[in-house]
């Protein structure tokens, strides 16, 4: 099957396809006379295993690793195991950041008036020098919750929160 074929029955793009066999993720098919790529039933399932490895959030090396780990018939399945428990690990470290993430701006719009005032404390936040972190975060690992706040930018991140 040719390339458009491949990447419909694989649900990767024809250009990821290239992509992926430009970095040698995946071996270069055959080729026809006519310069054409033809892909067989094989080249196709790795395909699909690669799209799910990243839709699973696994990262192009990783799916590589995960790809010899599958090509290799004679591997443990405690290795494939620590593999992936490790990117479980990496994927809970990196939802905490984005929650926390979350904390701070839902945090600092309920700071801002949100009214023709030029003052903003979501802005006055992003041009801090560092990237500082409420003294409660930064202490407790999570915000503390500000429904009734009425800081102003001055005091968004004093010690009164």
């Amino acid at each position: 099957m040719n390339i458009g074929q491949a990447a419909t029955a694989s649900g990767v793009t024809a250009k990821m396809i290239r992509y992926y066999e430009s970095i040698g993720l995946i071996e270069p098919p055959i080729r026809t006379k006519a310069g054409y790529r033809v892909y067989t039933a094989e080249e196709i399932h790795e395909l699909r295993f690669i799209k799910r490895a990243r839709t699973l959030g696994f990262s192009i090396e990783e799916a590589r690793e995960l790809l010899a780990l599958w090509r290799d018939k004679s591997r443990a399945s405690a290795d494939v195991k620590t593999f992936a428990m490790k990117h479980v690990r990496d994927l809970e470290t990196k939802i905490g950041e984005l929650q926390a993430m979350s904390r701070t701006l839902r945090h600092l719009a309920q700071t801002c008036h949100g009214d023709d005032r030029p003052e903003c404390p979501i802005l006055a936040d992003l041009a801090l020098p560092d990237a500082r972190q409420p003294p409660y975060e930064k202490k407790h690992g999570k915000a503390k919750t500000h429904a009734d706040c009425t800081c102003d930018e001055a005091d968004t991140f004093s010690s009164r929160h």
